[in-house]
């Protein structure tokens, strides 16, 4: 029936307004969640002494671990909703996550500081980052999977490479807001109040979101397999797990290796330049404002090149430059901190990310039928999301505390892109068998 679903859809081109629609629908939510996390990474310290005032590392640990704790509770919303995806279809979960994504969001905005309301604040800020978490947690999949399905498979690497674009424009506003905030308001003020502006401005898409998601289309893939097998798949986490585990551990290879390089070079570098650099943080905001718009295009980039010369030929090439390159950038800019050799490092770092992110969403979508698409990405990528990105800064300050050295992030990162080549080459032959002998999942 997966294969029915392709098929027809790809007999039935889909309207250029309403592709349109479609990728703003799609990408939204991920552009969100990406402002949100930026903007956490780069007011971490104002976070940290609104909500926890201890000791200076004890109070950036707990607002990292804070920050963590919305990632603990992403799979199991990865779960849930990934099936409520496969079982109700795209559009309906993707409203329904915009929503909470907002709500987490603004929560961080308004709650009044320990001194205010005492240990009500950190607790009102752990449960919008649980809130956030879970909606976070299908957000990804559920988008990526209406994208894709919209498009032929020859261009199947180019649209979801949208996905990792909006990222970058998250990261754009996100930086760019940060940056407007700290350099118009005093650091007494950005101290007392103004850190929460760029929470509140982000909270205001998703009013915006919810209406274009709720007047969404469902997918055609989605529509026609769901007016075949109008029963479907009634247990898709079963289903992937039992018969899908080879591309479900393929899939964990593909982001093990983006995921570590984005919550270094986007999340946790704002505290590396200011505790171990000792920049001043504009300096950091301003490179990742620079790379992002870059990545912008860069990930389309790679997900243009991606459906013209083979995803997996790009990916192993770009991975294994990326692991030879952490090292001597990170040395480099040790050896003489200053904002050329930031900016420098994060030019290479980031322009290499970009392309091997465009991959990502389209690789994982063609791993799994359309039946079970939306749980397999979604248990795929929040597992290793929580694993390597939400606890990266927390990972990353500890090691660095216990060991002495700052050249940590670097060793982090040579050590994900090992993993990814590993797993990744470990599982393509069984992915290939698969593909070969066209299995697609029959409901149960």
């Amino acid at each position: 029936m997966d294969r029915i679903a392709r098929t027809t859809a790809s007999q039935n081109p889909v309207a250029k307004s309403a592709l349109r629609k479609v990728v703003i629908a799609s990408v939204i939510g991920n552009g969100l969640e990406w402002f949100d996390f930026v903007s956490y990474g780069y007011f971490a310290t104002m976070i940290s002494r609104a909500f926890f005032p201890t000791s200076s590392f004890l109070s950036i640990m707990l607002t990292f671990a804070t920050f963590a704790i919305g990632f603990v509770v992403r799979p199991v919303g990865g779960i849930v909703l990934g099936a409520y995806a496969d079982r109700h279809g795209r559009r309906r979960a993707l409203s329904l996550l915009i929503g909470m994504m907002a709500f987490g969001t603004l929560t961080l905005g308004l709650t009044p500081s320990y001194a205010t309301i005492g240990i009500a604040a950190p607790l009102i800020v752990i449960a919008g980052r649980i809130v956030q978490g879970i909606s976070i947690g299908g957000e990804f999949a559920s988008a990526t999977a209406l994208l894709v399905e919209y498009v032929p498979e020859n261009r199947r690497m180019l649209f979801g490479s949208f996905q990792m674009s909006a990222q970058a424009v998250g990261r754009v506003f996100a930086a760019g807001i940060g940056l407007l905030v700290i350099t118009a308001f005093p650091p007494a003020t950005i101290h007392a109040w103004a850190w929460r502006l760029p929470f509140l401005i982000g909270a205001l898409v998703g009013p915006f979101g919810f209406y274009i998601r709720y007047r969404l289309a469902e997918s055609p893939e989605f529509q026609h397999l769901q007016d075949a097998t109008p029963d479907l798949v009634k247990a898709p986490v079963r289903t992937v797990l039992s018969r899908f585990g080879v591309p479900l551990v393929c899939a964990f290879g593909l982001v093990i290796v983006g995921t570590a390089n984005t919550y270094v070079w986007n999340n946790y570098l704002p505290v590396y330049v200011v505790r171990e650099l000792h920049l001043p943080l504009w300096e950091d905001l301003f490179g990742v404002v620079l790379t992002s718009a870059l990545d912008i295009f860069i990930c389309m980039l790679g997900g243009w090149l991606a459906d013209r010369v083979g995803a997996y030929r790009m990916f192993f090439c770009l991975t294994a430059v990326t692991a030879l390159v952490s090292y001597p950038l990170f040395a480099y800019v040790l050896a003489g901190p200053s904002f050329t050799r930031l900016l420098e490092a994060q030019l290479v770092a980031l322009t290499l990310f970009g392309l091997l992110a465009g991959l990502a969403p389209g690789m994982l979508a063609s791993l799994f039928p359309v039946s079970v698409r939306s749980t397999g990405m979604a248990i795929s990528y929040n597992v290793v999301v929580t694993i390597f990105g939400g606890f990266s800064p927390l990972t990353i300050t500890w090691m660095i505390h216990a060991t002495g050295s700052d050249l940590i992030p670097a060793l982090y990162l040579i050590a994900a892109a090992f993993l990814s080549l590993a797993v990744v080459g470990g599982t393509r032959a069984g992915v290939r068998r698969r593909a070969a002998l066209h299995v697609s999942t029959a409901p149960s």
